[in-house]
């Protein structure tokens, strides 16, 4: 894929931070759409050990710019101990300023305060059909990702995926001292990679990674805070069925996480795609839920007897007089649809304690169906219909 691609994300009148993983394209984004701001990057290492030793400065480096005007902090986290100087120029000088970084986690662990609900959040994700439309490669994405720089250079793929993994553990764990043994958490990684969107049992991951299972919650913990993926919670309406309770992890991007698992060298197979399926279109709803601030809470439904729903998407809260509202979506790598898959969902439809608003089966066929108030769409127009707000 060759060309510009405008990113779904809008920037907002007011101060913000602008969180996503590393190469997902914010630095890009800023430039793009603050041309006239003041840029201030933080991986600059004399400009980073200055403003370290005396914040300050900053002031003095912006200069005499009027009130309104936009200050970029590139990597904020690089030093936490600007944001209070950030906070005082926002008061006193009425800059505005956008804070990008990877990681809220050294910013937390600096006991700062985020500016104290004066800045915005938003968070950006890698490319995602919404953006890229007809330039959308299913196949290679479910197979290689949706980083921007692996998909302006599928040839070398492989070669990127990589990289980017042994960039995160250099620049993301060992200079920022996140952990302090860093073999324990590259066999983490490995066996993590593996079970990319599947259900997280701690035990069994210390086992087969080799490492104490206290480690394994911090070593989570520190992806998830890192933005490389995200937990899907457990749906619990308690409607009177022993439900379970345990998370699913996913990485941000599939490709990511098959490098992780060093299986960038191996054809993916069957079983791999369907859980790569699965992170796409779960990539698609938080970008969806992000543009449009959705705030939509997402999750998965599974009860002890096995019957499982890939993703509920709630769209109103339970009220005292009123059950909870869901959209459920179950999700197959497969050329057909079998009406056996419906069988979670008309279940929950059945139940009275819930009320289910609609019923999608996505599958990677070519037909559209459309079975007693359930529909089954193909990949694509799944993806159409969500970005075009037909879903949720």
């Amino acid at each position: 894929m060759k060309g510009h691609v405008k990113r779904l994300l809008k920037v907002p009148d007011r101060s913000f931070f602008l969180f996503g993983p590393r190469g997902v394209g914010k630095s890009t984004w800023l430039k793009e759409h603050l041309r006239e701001a003041f840029f201030v990057d933080l991986l600059d290492a004399s400009l980073s050990l200055e403003l370290m030793r005396n914040p300050h400065v900053l002031e003095a480096l912006v200069g005499n710019r009027p009130a309104e005007s936009w200050v970029v902090l590139d990597e904020i986290q690089k030093i936490p101990a600007l944001l209070d100087e950030t906070h005082r120029l926002m008061e006193t000088r009425k800059w505005r300023f956008a804070l990008c970084g990877s990681s809220a986690r050294k910013l937390r662990r600096g006991g700062v305060n985020l500016l104290a609900g004066r800045a915005l959040t938003l968070n950006m994700e890698s490319l995602s059909f919404g953006e890229m439309g007809s330039r959308f490669d299913f196949e290679f994405s479910l197979e290689w990702g949706l980083l921007p720089f692996v998909q302006n250079d599928r040839k070398n793929a492989a070669g990127i995926l990589r990289a980017y993994v042994n960039t995160y553990l250099k620049e993301e764990i060992r200079e920022e001292g996140i952990v302090r043994m860093v073999p324990p958490f590259v066999r983490f990684l490995s066996v993590a990679g593996l079970l990319n969107g599947q259900t997280v049992n701690a035990q069994n991951i210390a086992s087969e990674a080799a490492v104490p299972r206290s480690s394994v919650d911090v070593y989570f913990s520190i992806l998830s805070d890192t933005l490389i993926g995200h937990f899907l919670p457990a749906y619990q309406p308690r409607l009177k069925v022993r439900e379970r309770t345990h998370p699913k992890f996913y990485w941000f991007d599939a490709g990511v996480a098959r490098s992780s698992a060093g299986l960038l060298g191996d054809p993916a197979d069957r079983s791999w795609k369907g859980f790569a399926l699965e992170t796409l279109v779960f990539h698609e709803l938080r970008v969806f839920n992000e543009v449009l601030q959705k705030h939509r809470p997402l999750a998965y439904y599974r009860t002890a007897a096995g019957v499982e729903i890939d993703f509920i998407i709630e769209t109103r809260k339970r009220h005292a007089d009123s059950p909870p509202r869901v959209v459920c979506l179950e999700v197959k790598l497969a050329d057909r649809w079998n009406r056996k898959w419906e069988k979670p969902m008309r279940e929950l439809h059945a139940n009275p304690g819930i009320g289910v608003e609609r019923m999608i089966g996505v599958y990677t066929g070519d037909r559209t169906y459309h079975y007693e108030g359930l529909d089954v769409l193909p990949i694509a127009e799944f993806l159409k219909q969500l970005h075009q707000g037909k879903v949720f």
